[in-house]
């Protein structure tokens, strides 16, 4: 299996464990809430769900929704298939959710890990904003090194373009930063208001001290009734 793979089947679990759902929801909510999907299209899709039931993580069920009941009668169309998460497939997804290896620090896998930050525990949360921050300075490090020794043999364009994307990755470390004192905050506060020692929360779907900023990555749930 393919890193890209893996990471559209992480993100599939991650959906259904929130609801069922038809294939159009499924590819609907890939591209609209996780942007590292945008470009995902069917035939990526249902090659995947297939692995998935074959794995016995999905089964599928007829749609129940009134439009579902009436598909079959008119012009031979039938009714849609939703899929649902096994239980075996909510244990998989779990214990996908609590891996927290290099993998988990790339540029796609981390955005896909992100969006799903909701349904893992803190202390996961933790290794992986660490992991990526500490990735993100490692090559922050050698964007500097390579400007360094180029920047006299570069034009102004080129060195504004290997600018631009330092700025980038400074913006994003920056960020990490923010969002890893706010999880840090999150305990001790919930410590102190308990009267005792700060508790680490590793209950799945704390959400801590995770700040409400304008730049942090969206991940919200936009309408997802089939048309």
């Amino acid at each position: 299996m393919s890193r890209r793979s893996g990471i559209l089947e992480f993100a599939v679990l991650g959906l259904l464990r929130e609801s069922p759902m038809h294939g159009y929801e499924l590819r609907k909510r890939l591209n609209t809430s996780l942007g590292v999907f945008r470009a995902f299209s069917y035939g990526t899709l249902y090659p995947c769900l297939k692995t998935l039931l074959a794995n016995g993580w999905l089964v599928e069920e007829p749609g129940n929704t009134h439009e579902d009941a009436l598909a079959a009668p008119l012009a031979g169309r039938r009714a849609k298939i939703v899929y649902r998460l096994t239980a075996e497939g909510k244990e998989h997804f779990e214990e996908l959710l609590s891996q927290t290896g290099p993998d988990a620090y790339e540029d796609e896998h981390f955005a896909a890990r992100f969006a799903f930050f909701g349904q893992t525990s803190r202390d996961v949360r933790m290794r992986v904003l660490e992991g990526r921050r500490s990735r993100l300075e490692e090559r922050l490090e050698k964007m500097r090194a390579s400007l360094a020794r180029t920047r006299e043999r570069l034009d102004d364009y080129t060195l504004e373009l290997q600018r631009h994307g330092m700025e980038s990755v400074e913006r994003e470390v920056r960020w990490l930063n923010e969002l890893i004192e706010s999880e840090r905050a999150g305990r001790d506060v919930k410590g102190s208001a308990a009267g005792g020692p700060a508790q680490q929360d590793t209950t799945t779907g704390s959400t801590g001290g995770l700040p409400r900023r304008g730049d942090t990555p969206a991940t919200d749930t936009p309408d997802d009734t089939a048309t």
